[in-house]
């Protein structure tokens, strides 16, 4: 079990290595960026949501095979992710359900104001976020922790690719509410 452990969680760092790179790249060299993506029939739109998909399945795999495997194993993990796990996809799914499906997968014009998008700017990746640290810390894996972690800075610099398409698309409107609104909290 192990070693199927160990081959999961490479696979794993590997495409998160590839995300970090494509966001990264997007903000360097914005005029070639892959993320946002220029449409729903680009291969940057496909490729990107095929190895996020990936990436959701290999951790859930994570969570079941290396589940408890770490230092934390006290019950104390279960007062402590448990409101992690239940916020976080409250709040993804409020930004999902403010933003709408289009716009939030870029693909749609659409700026938005309303909702959670008054607090922060990125209220779907402060849930994401905010799950996955609920998750490694109910799960107990050491794994899932160094995954995670890599996710949550993919999604810490997705925004940075986001903002400069956003002020290309927005302008003026869209650097008074950057400057009025966190990125994250």
């Amino acid at each position: 079990m192990s070693e199927l452990i160990l081959v999961l969680f490479s696979i794993d760092v590997f495409i998160l290595l590839i995300l970090l790179f494509g966001v990264s790249w997007s903000v360097v060299v914005p005029g070639k960026r892959v993320w946002p993506p220029p449409g729903k029939s680009s291969w940057q739109y496909r490729i990107s949501w095929i190895l996020f998909y990936m990436v959701f399945g290999i951790n859930f795999l994570l969570i079941i095979f290396d589940w408890n495997s770490g230092l934390f194993t006290s019950d104390l993990r279960w007062i402590l992710g448990a409101p992690l796990i239940a916020l976080g996809p409250l709040l993804l799914y409020w930004g999902i359900h403010t933003l709408g499906t289009k716009n939030t997968s870029g693909i749609k014009d659409g700026f938005i104001l309303a909702g959670p998008y008054r607090f922060t700017r990125n209220p779907q990746y402060v849930g994401d976020m905010v799950l996955f640290v609920g998750l490694s810390i109910i799960s107990n894996s050491l794994y899932l922790w160094i995954a995670h972690l890599l996710l949550i800075l993919v999604f810490v610099v997705t925004p940075l690719a986001e903002e400069i398409w956003l002020e290309e698309r927005y302008g003026e409107s869209y650097l008074v509410y950057k400057k009025a609104t966190a990125r994250f909290l």
